[in-house]
């Protein structure tokens, strides 16, 4: 008879360790628990760390794409003013042209007007100055 029931307690308790094996285990020790927070915590702060960072990089962006325009439009500006310069190069130098012509006929027929000094430059006063040191700014 001993040996028909350890079958079936054998079975009973196979059948018991299985039903706990499936519903799980509720019970978790505090060192556990502890550890647990700790590392909830810490993936909180790395969360908040990241926003952060994720912030400053788009501001970072930001401000790149800011300067990219600006310096776009400087350059624009630069090249608009390089073509400027070079067309008044090429007028200053057909009017330097046209003076030494000028120059070189007016010499045989008038060469006292050459020797005349060029009359001297009145000096803007300090009003003057201040207006244009103040156009400039503005």
């Amino acid at each position: 008879m001993t040996s028909a029931i350890r079958p079936s307690v054998r079975g009973l308790v196979l059948a018991a360790g299985m039903a706990l094996m499936l519903t799980g285990c509720d019970y978790w020790p505090p060192a556990l628990q502890a550890q647990i927070e700790q590392l909830k915590a810490e993936v909180q702060t790395a969360a908040a760390e990241r926003a952060s960072l994720d912030n400053q990089l788009k501001d970072a962006v930001k401000a790149k794409e800011e300067i990219q325009s600006r310096l776009d439009e400087l350059s624009r500006l630069n090249h608009e003013l390089a073509g400027n310069i070079a067309t008044l190069k090429q007028a200053l130098d057909a009017e330097r042209e046209k003076i030494a012509k000028l120059g070189k006929s007016g010499t045989k027929a008038a060469p006292k007007a050459a020797a005349k000094p060029a009359p001297a430059q009145k000096k803007p006063s300090a009003k003057t100055q201040a207006k244009a040191h103040a156009k400039k700014k503005v």
